[in-house]
């Protein structure tokens, strides 16, 4: 069965981390862009942070840079999201989307509708 599976999320106090994973099944994610996006209630979706095919390329949203870090971990074909200084803003259901394509630019973080595959999310949320 070919999925996506996102974990690692919950409730965080402010200034706190999370690491979010997304597990392939089904495909090699290595030769798929990996983007995180994200939605919060009564928001827009919004791309977070993606990583191409080759590792080298990878893009932040002006919201999240210098706080969150995207990386593979080829071995056991995932794809991680470390988030760092988590604000509540950045309360939102995180999910992991996969295109079979290359990206060179930050156009892969609005490009959702032409994703292969997308996981159903984790809920990451950000209180005191």
């Amino acid at each position: 069965q070919v999925q996506l599976v996102e974990s690692g999320g919950g409730l965080v106090q402010p200034g706190g981390s999370l690491r979010l994973s997304c597990s392939a099944t089904g495909f090699d994610l290595d030769y798929y862009t990996i983007v995180w996006f994200r939605q919060a209630p009564g928001k827009e979706r919004e791309g977070v942070s993606c990583i191409s095919t080759s590792d080298e390329h990878t893009y932040y949203a002006d919201s999240v840079k210098g706080r969150f870090t995207i990386s593979r971990d080829n071995a056991k074909n995932k794809v991680l999201l470390q988030m760092n200084s988590l604000k509540p803003e950045d309360t939102a259901v995180y999910y992991c989307a996969a295109e079979r394509a290359s990206y060179y630019s930050m156009s892969c973080l609005s490009n959702y509708y032409s994703m292969n595959y997308v996981g159903k999310g984790t809920l990451v949320t950000v209180s005191s």
